[in-house]
C-alpha cells in the first residue's frame, strides 16, 4: 500500500513503521520557540535537563514576532530570557527585526520540502506550503525536542480535497481559502492532513500556497499540502476520505464575526461601516499581498476616520516593498506601515480594536477578543484596501 504525503515525510524521519493512527518517534529537522511560549520552554528545559546542551544547536532556534520590539514588560522579560538561554548554548535567535518566525524559517531554507519542524506557534503547519511538515506543540514537548531532537507523534489520516472548476477572474488565494473554511468547516479535515488537488490548487503561487496552508488550522486540520512542493503521494495511497469542492465561478469572500468559518459572498456584506483595516499576518504578509493592495490604493487615499495598518511578514518582504515602490504607494495613501511581525494578530504589535471599532483584516482569525473588543471581518488584501478607501466593506470595482 502506498503512502500519502504526510506518511512519506514521517517515514523518512522515523525508524518505526508509519501508518495512519500509529504513534511513532520522529526525528526533527527544526525545533523552535517564539516569544510566546519560549520562556516556558526555557524554564521546563532547565528544570528537566539542567545545563545539558540541546541535541543540535544548528537545528534549534528562537523567533520573536508577536510583540516586536517588546511593548510590554512581560514580552521584554520573555524575549530576554530566551536570549540569555540562547547565548548559553549557542542557539540562533531570529530577533525582533526579522519578522514572523515560520516565514523566516522558509526564507532561510531551514523549513524545506520533505522536512519536519515544530514550534510554539499554532500556525506552524503553514510550512506545508513548502512541502514541510510543521506542527505547533506545547512548551514541555518543545523543551523535550530541544534536548533530544525528536518527538512522538500520532500519524494522522489524510483527506484528499479536490478543487473542481475555475474561480472567477480577480478571485485570489484568500477568497479561495475563506470559501474552503466555509465549505469544509471544522469537521471535514479535522485532525487530518489535507492534500489539496485540482487546477485551482495547482495554480496558486508561493504566496497563495502560504495563504491556504496558514488557515488549515482554522479548518481544524493538522497540516495541508499543495501540489508542486515536496514529496508527492503514491498513486495507491490510502485516504480516509476524498472531498470534492466546486470553486467554479467563485468570487470574493468575507468571513464575518465571530468565526473564520462564518463566510459569505462579498456582495452579502457590502456597505458595512468600518473603522480600521489591517493587511499582514502569516496569512497575507508577503510582497505579493502588498502589491495587490498597492494596486488598489495607488493614487487614492484611505478615507478620513479610517485607520489602515500594514505589517510586512519579514524584513526581506519589507526590503522588497521599499525597493519596488510598493511601500511608497501604501504610505502615500495614508496607511500606517509598521515593522515586520505578526501585526494585527498579536497583542499590542499593531494596536488593538476598541469596543465598537469595526475592523476588516487579512488575518486568519476573528474570534471575539482576538484583536481586541471590536468585531473583525476577514478578507483579501484587495478587499481590505478598497474597504479602507470606501469607509465600508466593498471591493475595488467602481473606485
Amino acid at each position: 500500500m502506498g503512502l500519502t504525503v504526510i506518511e512519506k515525510i514521517i517515514q523518512a524521519h522515523s525508524r518505526d513503521e508509519v501508518a495512519a493512527g500509529r504513534i511513532v518517534w520522529m526525528d526533527l529537522d527544526v525545533r523552535s520557540a517564539r516569544d510566546f511560549g519560549g520562556p516556558n520552554v526555557v524554564k521546563n528545559y532547565e528544570r528537566e535537563y539542567g545545563t545539558a546542551p540541546p541535541a543540535d544547536v544548528r537545528k534549534t532556534f528562537f523567533t520573536f514576532d508577536l510583540c516586536a520590539p517588546a511593548c510590554t514588560l512581560k514580552y521584554a522579560d520573555n524575549q530576554q530570557a530566551c536570549r540569555d538561554f540562547a547565548r548559553k548554548h549557542g542557539i540562533t535567535v531570529f530577533d525582533v527585526d526579522r519578522g514572523i518566525g515560520s516565514h523566516v524559517l522558509m526564507e532561510e531554507g531551514l523549513a524545506r520540502p520533505g522536512g519536519t519542524a515544530v514550534g510554539t506557534d499554532s500556525h506552524m503547519n503553514i510550512l506545508g506550503a513548502v512541502g514541510c511538515f510543521g506542527q505547533g506543540m506545547g512548551d514541555v514537548d518543545i523543551a523535550f525536542a530541544f534536548r533530544t531532537g525528536r518527538t512522538w507523534f500520532e500519524v494522522p489520516p489524510t483527506v484528499k480535497v479536490v478543487l473542481k472548476g475555475k474561480p472567477a477572474p480577480g478571485t485570489g488565494a484568500k477568497d479561495l481559502t475563506l470559501f474552503l473554511c466555509r465549505e469544509l468547516g471544522t469537521k471535514s479535515i479535522a485532525l487530518a492532513a489535507a492534500e489539496f488537488a485540482g487546477g485551482a490548487a495547482s495554480a496558486l503561487d508561493p504566496a497563495g500556497r502560504i495563504t491556504l496552508c496558514s488557515m488549515v488550522t482554522e479548518m481544524a486540520g493538522i497540516v495541508g499540502f499543495v501540489p508542486g512542493e515536496g514529496p508527492a503521494a503514491d498513486p495507491d495511497a490510502r485516504y480516509s476520505d476524498v472531498v470534492e469542492v466546486d470553486v467554479g465561478g467563485l468570487g470574493p469572500q468575507v468571513a464575518t464575526p465571530p468565526s473564520p468559518n462564518a463566510v459569505r459572498d462579498l456582495a452579502d456584506v457590502k456597505g458595512v461601516r468600518i473603522d480600521s483595516g489591517f493587511i499582514g499576518s502569516c496569512t497575507n504578509g508577503r510582497v505579493e499581498d502588498f502589491a495587490r493592495a498597492a494596486d488598489v490604493l495607488r493614487g487614492r487615499k484611505v478615507r478620513d476616520g479610517v485607520m489602515l495598518k500594514v505589517v510586512p511578514a519579514t524584513r526581506r518582504v519589507y526590503d522588497e516593498m521599499l525597493r519596488s515602490g510598493i511601500l511608497a504607494a501604501l504610505f502615500d495613501s495614508g496607511a500606517i506601515v509598521l515593522n515586520p511581525g505578526c501585526g494585527g494578530c498579536a497583542e499590542g504589535h499593531a494596536g488593538l480594536t476598541g469596543k465598537g471599532e469595526v475592523e476588516i483584516s487579512t488575518g486568519n482569525r476573528n474570534f471575539p477578543g482576538k484583536q481586541g473588543k471590536g468585531p473583525v471581518y476577514l478578507a483579501s488584501p484587495e478587499v481590505v484596501a478598497a474597504s479602507c478607501v470606501r469607509g465600508e466593506i466593498g471591493g475595488p470595482e467602481g473606485l
